[in-house]
């Protein structure tokens, strides 16, 4: 058990017998009544997210998680199949857990799993990866003065806004929490 002073992002809890990953936390301290705290819930692993506050102190209990490495490797229809990286077991992984990281994810890239058991909850992707440009119409000549943008479509499906000097086949790194565009690798 851990209570209302122990929260940090990441953390994983289990309300009312399902969990939750605290998102972001505010403790609050009003001049009138009792303190408490307001927090933002991901739900895992269908990704849902809740407001929720708590007073001061309040008792919740907290659920150990291991995060460990693994290696994407391919997918059969709903199943994403996933390689430990300590032991090289292969893992198959529902959709539904994999249904953020799908935009951003390539074959053999690591990610980090978080498991409860031998049960894998949520896939957490690296902060930036790096992928193709499949697809973007050609920048018009003149229109770079005032720092234009255009979308293009990256070689896992996903679509971006990317400055117009960006051509079929660049490589960018990719901001995976926001999906914006950083650089051009």
């Amino acid at each position: 058990m851990a209570d209302t002073s122990d929260f940090r992002n990441g953390m994983i809890l289990k309300i009312d017998g399902k969990l939750y990953s605290i998102v972001e936390f505010l403790h609050v301290k009003p001049g009138k009544g009792g303190a408490f705290v307001r927090t933002k819930l991901k739900q895992i692993p269908d990704g849902s997210v809740i407001d929720k506050t708590f007073r001061a102190g309040e008792k919740v209990e907290e659920v150990r998680i291991v995060r460990r490495p693994f290696q994407y490797l391919y997918n059969t229809g709903d199943l994403y199949y996933l390689m430990d990286q300590e032991t090289y077991e292969q893992v198959p992984v529902a959709k539904s857990i994999l249904e953020d990281s799908l935009p951003y994810l390539k074959e053999n890239m690591v990610v980090t799993v978080l498991m409860d058991g031998d049960k894998p909850l949520a896939v957490e992707l690296p902060t930036f990866v790096e992928l193709a440009v499949s697809e973007t119409e050609p920048g018009v000549r003149g229109d770079t003065a005032q720092g234009g943008s255009k979308s293009a479509t990256l070689e896992t499906g996903a679509v971006i806004t990317v400055p117009l000097f960006i051509e079929v086949g660049d490589v960018v790194k990719v901001d995976t929490r926001t999906g914006r565009y950083i650089e051009r690798v």
